[in-house]
């Protein structure tokens, strides 16, 4: 061990020189990256119909998915769109997070295809019913709008995607690979008060409430 090699960088703590390992993005790489949305960038988002929303506070930070038919997110102008919140979980964390930091960053994945895009911004939160209208779907009007002031916008390549497999007819996960809605409430149920037991007509009525509600009540 050198002079210079203490126990603590032995283990991996001492912080790497990334410029030494990684090279520098190119200059067309750089150039991509915008403050606002032109053509292409539009009609990604007509067609988007899923991206995953990161937010933060100084409680920590949250990723969240959000879907919906393609277009779903609105462009209002070049430098702003807008998208509803409909119903989840109720934890409401990023819209939690957007009233005391309004920073966001949403990354938009496309069935099939192999690139990403990314909206880096800031968001507030909008209950104008002018709005609202405008993000209806079918006859249901949502409680909240996020609306989002772009700061930054890119297309990122899709190398994810391919290590992944993500779009291979192979790498569907078989359902009864991994526990269901119902065994992991059982477990859970378990955690909390250890004589507690689900019986198996339990966890299979926790499981077809959860198949019915994912798939039809998502508004």
């Amino acid at each position: 061990m050198t002079t210079n090699d203490t126990p603590q960088e032995s283990h991996g703590n001492r912080r790497p020189d990334l410029d030494a390992l990684y090279d520098p993005p190119a200059e067309r790489i750089q150039k991509a990256v915008l403050d606002h949305l032109v053509g292409f960038h539009i009609d990604y988002l007509k067609a988007a119909t899923f991206f995953c929303l990161a937010t933060g506070s100084k409680r920590g930070l949250d990723a969240s998915p959000r879907g919906g038919p393609p277009g779903f997110v609105r462009v209002l102008d070049s430098r702003t769109v807008v998208y509803a919140d409909w119903p989840g979980n109720n934890r409401i964390e990023s819209l939690r997070n957007l009233e005391s930091d309004d920073r966001l960053g949403m990354l938009f994945i496309f069935p099939g295809l192999e690139i990403f895009m990314r909206i880096n911004g800031r968001g507030r939160i909008s209950t104008e019913p002018s709005l609202l209208a405008t993000l209806k779907e079918g006859e249901r009007m949502p409680k909240t709008a996020t609306v989002v002031s772009v700061d930054e916008v890119l297309l990122h390549c899709g190398k994810a995607i391919n290590r992944a497999k993500l779009w291979q007819d192979d790498s569907r996960i078989d359902r009864h690979a991994l526990p269901t809605v119902g065994q992991m409430l059982a477990e859970l149920t378990r955690l909390g008060d250890a004589r507690a037991e689900m019986s198996d007509d339990q966890i299979e009525q926790v499981n077809a409430h959860y198949q019915h509600g994912v798939r039809n009540d998502l508004y």
